[in-house]
């Protein structure tokens, strides 16, 4: 880890005028300009020519290239392979130690893929409480314990794109990456003048790869649909397209330098002073390379040291919890990727954020639909949620509302899912996904990546404050939204900010918990749901052995 520091320990000095307008730290290696940062013009330009090339990469029929088909199924197929002859022949002590293995199996064959695998290996690595706690723990090394490229490609890399020796820009480059991951790895350095500065490497024929890989995935979708509960749900080929218009915005830093600018421009304007954005440099970017401020501080997964350092953690917590729905609802930009690896925590307790490369942006009418969505879903107005959803993408824009509702059963008063055996919670879960396939429901990319956030944040509460009483908390982030937001309420949905009231017995539905619950901890929350995970498991299991 870094040592924690932070520019409010600084000698004192005029304070950046960049600060005026982007949530920036007050030592300032260099003071920003929007009118003088040389690649800003282009990324409008080139986010244009990136979204207009996903239909191409993910068009079903291509017939994609089959040495690298071959080379997918090998890799993975041999790891699975491995695992179910060694399950089979009982090696394994209990079902954790076959996830175990497997997971760890499946690891290496995506570390071996290349940047699309290990991209997706990341996005998993964020789904605690979706996936097999095995498989998360696994997957997180591939956010920043990838194997590194060597030196010598980093300095050709760099030399190119920025059309200089690496000792006519850098006093100083350290040969080993600090961290590596998909799609680039990162190298601490010092510029002439001896700003220390982070440099972001693209992994050499990357774009090319991701590439190639995106229409083997395109041609393999459509033979999944139908095939796996969850992928059918999901659509499988518009998953594609969804990772695609992610990965593809990934392969040029211009892009991500321009996402650090606007997302600093959000935080500033709503006023989030918990959160700091480390400055682009306004002159050394390009399509592989991107040089910007370093700044220190504590891994979000280092409790023990935040607590050591009078940091409360139940802050950051809660901060970013208000900081992240006000990006989406407000302004209709938030980070995209949110990981422990992509956040550091100051000393003062105010976190950074990382790794710009995934920056939802929604359009007005799906940011109003995000609006309404948050907000019905708090007033308990099951129709406009529905509404919201379907604004949003994630129905088809003639569903018939009514009748989603009444076969979701939302009209019905909720059941308690600790009340039911693991047959009746299997039994449901199919139900609803049979359902939702019914009325061809989807996962819009702008939802997708909101959702995977929100179960980072959930598993962020779970190491940071187990015990946050998550109804008070619901209740102090609506009151603390309506009282900023209340004109943006009126404007954008017509409501009265000062008649918009959390309706407890809607939240307390949604977490599955009694009516009477009046407080409900995150700690909690964890028992209630391994009891569900372990009943749905027993069932599942059981049914297996039957077979």
């Amino acid at each position: 880890m870094d040592s924690p520091t932070t520019g409010r320990d600084a000698d004192p000095s005029p304070e950046p005028t960049d600060r005026a307008w982007g949530a920036f730290t007050e030592s300032a290696p260099w003071v920003l300009e929007e009118s003088e940062i040389s690649w800003m013009p282009l990324a409008e330009r080139l986010r244009e020519r990136a979204r207009a090339e996903v239909p191409e990469l993910t068009r079903a029929g291509r017939i994609p290239d089959l040495r690298r088909l071959v080379t997918v199924v090998r890799h993975l197929g041999w790891a699975v392979g491995v695992w179910w002859v060694r399950k089979r022949r009982g090696r394994y002590a209990d079902a954790e130690a076959s996830r175990a293995d497997l997971s760890e199996r499946l690891r290496s064959a995506i570390e071996i893929l290349g940047p699309t695998y290990i991209k997706l290996a990341q996005i998993i690595s964020s789904g605690e409480g979706l996936f097999p706690v095995e498989l998360v723990d696994e997957f997180k090394k591939c956010r920043d314990q990838v194997p590194a490229e060597p030196f010598e490609v980093v300095r050709t890399t760099v030399e190119a794109d920025l059309g200089a020796r690496l000792e006519d820009v850098f006093s100083e480059f350290s040969r080993e990456a600090l961290a590596a991951a998909s799609i680039a790895q990162v190298h601490a350095a010092k510029l002439l003048d001896g700003t220390e500065v982070v440099v972001k490497v693209q992994r050499p024929d990357v774009a090319r790869l991701v590439r190639t890989d995106l229409r083997v995935m395109a041609s393999l979708a459509p033979h999944l649909v139908g095939r796996i509960p969850v992928a059918a749900l999901a659509n499988p080929p518009a998953l594609v397209e969804l990772f695609a218009e992610t990965i593809v915005e990934e392969l040029d830093f211009r892009l991500e330098g321009a996402n650090m600018v606007d997302v600093a421009h959000v935080i500033h304007d709503l006023g989030q002073e918990s959160y700091v954005v480390p400055r682009p440099h306004p002159e050394l970017a390009s399509r592989r390379v991107l040089v910007m401020e370093r700044i220190r501080g504590f891994n979000f997964d280092d409790v023990s040291g935040m607590h050591d350092a009078g940091i409360d953690t139940e802050e950051v917590v809660r901060t970013g919890m208000v900081a992240f729905m006000e990006g989406a609802m407000i302004h209709g930009i938030f980070h995209g990727d949110l990981h422990g690896g992509n956040l550091f925590v100051l000393a003062d307790g105010r976190t950074a954020l990382l790794d710009f490369g995934i920056v939802a942006r929604l359009s007005e009418a799906r940011r109003v639909a995000f609006l309404r969505l948050m907000i019905c879903a708090t007033t308990n107005d099951v129709k406009g949620q529905m509404a919201a959803l379907r604004d949003l993408g994630a129905l088809p824009p003639d569903t018939d509302l009514e009748a989603v509702i009444h076969d979701l059963r939302l009209d019905q008063a909720p059941i308690d899912p600790t009340t039911l055996s693991g047959e009746e919670m299997v039994a449901e879960v199919q139900r609803v996904v049979k359902a939702m396939l019914g009325y061809g429901a989807r996962l819009p990319k702008e939802l997708m990546l909101y959702v995977k956030n929100m179960v980072f944040l959930d598993g962020a509460i779970a190491r940071l404050a187990p015990e946050l009483d998550l109804l008070a908390e619901v209740t102090n982030i609506s009151m603390v939204f309506t009282q900023r937001h209340g004109d943006k309420l009126l404007r954008d949905l017509g409501m009265d900010a000062s008649r918009v009231t959390v309706d407890l017995d809607s939240v307390k539905a949604g977490f599955g918990v009694d009516l009477d619950t009046e407080r409900l901890t995150y700690r909690e929350l964890q028992e209630r749901r391994a009891l569900i995970q372990k009943r749905m498991r027993s069932h599942v299991e059981s049914q297996r052995g039957r077979r």
